[in-house]
């Protein structure tokens, strides 16, 4: 297929996004703005200017060096009227996308330091998200992240402060941040805490660390998703756990070879998983960072590893059926998007006998 079809079809795809941090996609025109409106001196002449202190331009050294860029953004993000815009702004950048379910997620604990409480943070987020959905048709959900450098107090706070917005537009809980560092199991207590609670939890794992901490994330801290999960392949009996469990992971590709999650493309297991059974999903991470869409990560697919048009159209119904969504309205969702792979002339895979129980 010409190169230009491709991006058209891959375009015209509706597309779906669990795993995409608000912190992360920062439009560059939007932190000039409130960078003026807080007068906040940047170390650029104009917006344009700012893309090397908000976007990995080539490859970085490892995922300590990605999470820079988001000390850059840190400081900006204390104000709910700033969390409402950037999520609102997250939104209309999915519909841009042909992005029809997103869930966007964000670290509550890092958005405080002008006096918000956790509360607060959600319900700032949640708003622009609303206001998103309403003016670009797209289903958008959060996603309350806890941090793995803080504190199981300050985690437990967060869990806490999601479960009230539970009904409301909060969909799950995370635990994200520096995972060589910082191992999943300091922070089972609170995990346990959103489990007794009923709140859906994915786990960043397998991404700066093995596959132990991808069990652990399963076993002990109740995820029913990964994020990343590159590593998986490291232990054999972790991968057939998350198969026999239809654990899902949120791969990330372009984020995964930014961070050196991989040695290069050619030991990244995206094929090997995909043709092992595993449940993968195909999500942008940043798109600011990451200088990112679902198209381009699409691509990868296609050029790399020879993924087919219809084959991306199976990863993307993964990702609707992993949404942390009720199951009727993931099958409403589902009905739609195989009406339009039809008009698009692709077949992908007839769907499950049961919708996943992530919702």
């Amino acid at each position: 297929m010409p190169n230009n079809l491709l991006e058209e079809l891959l375009h015209n795809l509706p597309k779906v996004d669990l795993h995409l941090h608000l912190d992360g996609s920062i439009r560059e025109s939007t932190l000039w703005e409130i960078a003026a409106q807080q007068g906040i001196e940047l170390p650029a002449a104009r917006a344009e200017d700012l893309t090397p202190f908000m976007k990995v331009t080539g490859e970085c050294g490892s995922l300590l060096e990605y999470l820079e860029k988001f000390d850059f953004v840190a400081g900006f993000l204390h104000q709910a009227e700033v969390l409402e815009r950037i999520a609102y702004e997250v939104v209309e950048q999915a519909a841009e996308q042909n992005c029809r379910y997103i869930e966007v997620r964000f670290g509550p604990q890092l958005h405080r330091s002008e006096g918000l409480s956790c509360e607060e943070v959600i319900d700032a987020v949640l708003r622009g998200l609303r206001r998103g959905e309403a003016d670009f048709g797209v289903i958008a959900r959060g996603i309350a992240a806890c941090l793995r450098h803080h504190s199981p107090h300050r985690n437990m706070e967060v869990i806490e402060a999601a479960a009230a917005f539970r009904e409301r537009g909060l969909a799950a809980v995370d635990l994200a941040g520096p995972e060589a560092a910082f191992p999943a199991h300091l922070h089972r207590a609170v995990f346990e805490y959103a489990q007794l609670l009923d709140m859906p939890v994915t786990i960043h794992a397998g991404e700066a660390g093995g596959a132990d901490n991808i069990h652990e994330a399963i076993v002990r801290l109740g995820a029913s998703r990964i994020g990343h999960g590159v590593r998986l392949r490291e232990n054999p009996n972790v991968l057939n756990l998350v198969r026999e469990r239809q654990i899902v992971l949120e791969m990330c590709p372009l984020s995964n070879f930014q961070t050196k999650a991989m040695e290069s493309w050619e030991t990244y297991p995206i094929r090997e998983y995909f043709d092992a059974g595993l449940k993968l999903t195909i999500n942008t991470d940043n798109l600011t960072v990451s200088d990112t869409s679902l198209v381009k990560e699409y691509t990868v697919l296609i050029e790399k590893f020879g993924f087919t048009p219809s084959e991306i159209a199976s990863l993307i119904l993964n990702g609707v059926d992993a949404a942390f969504l009720p199951a009727a309205d993931k099958e409403r969702l589902r009905a739609d998007f195989l009406q339009a792979f039809a008009l698009l002339g692709l077949r992908p895979p007839a769907p499950p006998s049961s919708i996943s129980a992530a919702g």
